[in-house]
């Protein structure tokens, strides 16, 4: 196959630059906590899930409060962000959503953000690209296991009627990849905050001048 049969992309910090917005979030959450975040605990967390997120946050504040509570204010401090800032492109990342939609390849966003936090960006995804971005949409919430656990890939492949084999999944993330390389995808990494020490994923600086064609040969070396 010269192409894959989808492509699978995640979401913050690959598709779109929100590292620096939930960076953001963070410090407000973990303010309201009474404590503090740094860009080391950023990283330590990236990924997600919200789940272990929360929890570290609890951990590291001391607060007594529960997991459902801290998710709360970060979602809410999240949403916010993401609806009042400008959409920022990942370089490259566009480019390649339009190319998969032009060779009508199937595409579906894969990411450890709930529901409400993807709702916030996907139309104005859309409206960019001039045409629907994405054949399916898995959340965080959607299933039972997050990332790293391999279940939001497969159910990604599975609803679009593909092999995990046959399917090019885009990642910046260790947890990110983890869960890709879990399912049985291709993936290329383009890490952002964090490293990515996967040898079974192909990394690359950036989707800048990027063929799908070109990252699928790459991604099966």
């Amino acid at each position: 196959m010269s192409l894959p049969a989808a492509v699978l992309f995640d979401m913050d910090g690959t598709l779109i630059d929100s590292e620096g917005l939930w960076l953001d979030a963070e410090i407000a959450v973990m303010t309201e906590l009474g404590s503090t975040w740094s860009e080391s605990d950023q990283e330590h967390c990236l990924g997600g899930p919200l789940e272990r997120v929360a929890d570290y946050m609890i951990e590291r504040s001391g607060a007594p409060v529960t997991t459902e509570a801290v998710g709360g204010l970060l979602l809410d401090a999240m949403e916010q962000r993401l609806r009042d800032a400008p959409l920022a492109w990942r370089p490259g990342a566009q480019a390649l959503l339009r190319e998969a939609r032009d060779l009508g390849l199937p595409t579906a966003l894969v990411s450890a953000s709930w529901a409400r936090l993807i709702e916030a960006v996907e139309h104005r995804i859309d409206d960019e690209l001039g045409t629907g971005a994405f054949d399916v949409v898995i959340a965080g919430d959607d299933v039972r296991n997050s990332k790293p656990h391999p279940e939001p890939y497969l159910a990604a492949a599975a609803a679009l009627g593909a092999s995990p084999a046959d399917c090019l999944a885009l990642e910046d993330s260790p947890t990110g990849v983890r869960s890709a390389l879990a399912a049985g995808c291709r993936v290329v990494a383009i890490p952002h905050i964090a490293d990515v020490d996967e040898p079974a994923a192909h990394l690359v600086g950036s989707l800048e001048g990027c063929s799908l064609r070109d990252l699928w040969h790459l991604a099966g070396r």
